[in-house]
């Protein structure tokens, strides 16, 4: 009696998946694209299309859909990326004991903008000193929910607790919103001594229509009253738009207290803390170069504390 070849599922139609197109699916679910999986793997993006589709037809189904972002993965999709964890998971195992071993690859994460620019940029500097030159980082800034797919995305950094499927998610820290203003915008138009005289000022912060994240919709709760001045979906313009007085703004205190020229205002009235959580797929964090991003953002986030909760003020 002759054997018959292992089979990836029970339909008779049907073959045995080839390990390197596994690979290159576990590639390709990293990214969200073939392009940045082709250069990855040192392929051409047509050899990939070709290798994703002979998956598919060995497995009988999409792996892959089109979305907005690039490609994501079917249900089908995620079970051959289960699988290829386990083959690349062997693979790796061969090299197990080489603890000189270089971290490789490229880890690509979504994160608001005042993390990206003081907690994550001067992380993964660090990181790259470490382990030059074969890491590489990408950063999508953004202040959004936590994706249901996360595809193209390693790790993910949002504000306030998520609920997600498919994914771990664990608290990093926490930072701390506060009342701000500059001082020339005080002298012009006075200084609130308390959360009503605030409220006839007018606000600098997230538009609210546009506004994704719950835990940030502090001022509907603290200061219902008060109107929009200048709305921004970036961070960066809210800091710079209270310091050319376009109004009192809620801002990061680890942002604001980096300028001489803004003053925090109530600070034992309005004082919002704010969690920082970390999601990422269990077969990402698996992956040694997501591995030792996730401890770098840990320790990045630990050491940074006292400014993010507004502690210790940072001048230049």
């Amino acid at each position: 009696m002759t054997n018959s070849a292992p089979r990836y599922c029970e339909n008779a139609d049907m073959s045995f998946p080839n390990p390197s197109d596994l690979l290159i699916l576990l590639t390709v679910s990293r990214s969200g694209r073939f392009t940045t999986a082709a250069e990855a793997l040192e392929l051409n993006h047509t050899t990939v299309s070709r290798r994703i589709a002979a998956l598919e037809k060995s497995l009988g189904g999409h792996v892959l859909v089109r979305a907005s972002g690039g490609w994501e993965l079917t249900e089908l999709g995620f079970r051959a990326v289960a699988a290829a964890e386990r083959v690349a998971s062997a693979v790796n195992g061969l090299a197990d004991g080489d603890d000189d071993a270089p971290v490789t690859g490229v880890v690509r994460m979504s994160a608001t903008d005042g993390f990206s620019a003081y907690i994550a940029a001067p992380a993964f500097a660090r990181l790259r000193r470490e382990h030059p030159p074969r890491l590489s980082v990408e950063i999508v800034a953004a202040t959004r929910r936590a994706s249901q797919t996360r595809s193209g995305l390693d790790l993910e950094v949002v504000v306030g607790e998520p609920q997600v499927h498919r994914a771990e998610a664990f608290r990093l820290g926490e930072y701390m919103l506060g009342l701000y203003a500059s001082r020339e915008y005080l002298s012009e138009w006075g200084t609130p001594r308390s959360v009503v005289e605030a409220a006839e000022h007018q606000l600098v912060y997230f538009i609210d229509s546009m506004l994704q994240v719950d835990s940030l919709d502090t001022p509907r709760r603290l200061l219902p009253t008060m109107k929009d001045s200048l709305s921004s979906t970036n961070v960066f313009v809210h800091v710079e738009a209270t310091r050319a007085g376009a109004g009192i703004g809620l801002l990061p205190c680890f942002m604001a207290d980096r300028h001489d020229d803004l003053v925090r205002l109530l600070p034992a009235e309005i004082a919002e803390r704010l969690g920082y959580w970390l999601v990422a797929r269990p077969d990402s964090l698996r992956q040694p170069a997501v591995a030792v991003v996730v401890a770098a953002l840990r320790d990045a986030t630990a050491a940074y504390e006292d400014h993010l909760l507004g502690r210790s003020a940072i001048r230049f």
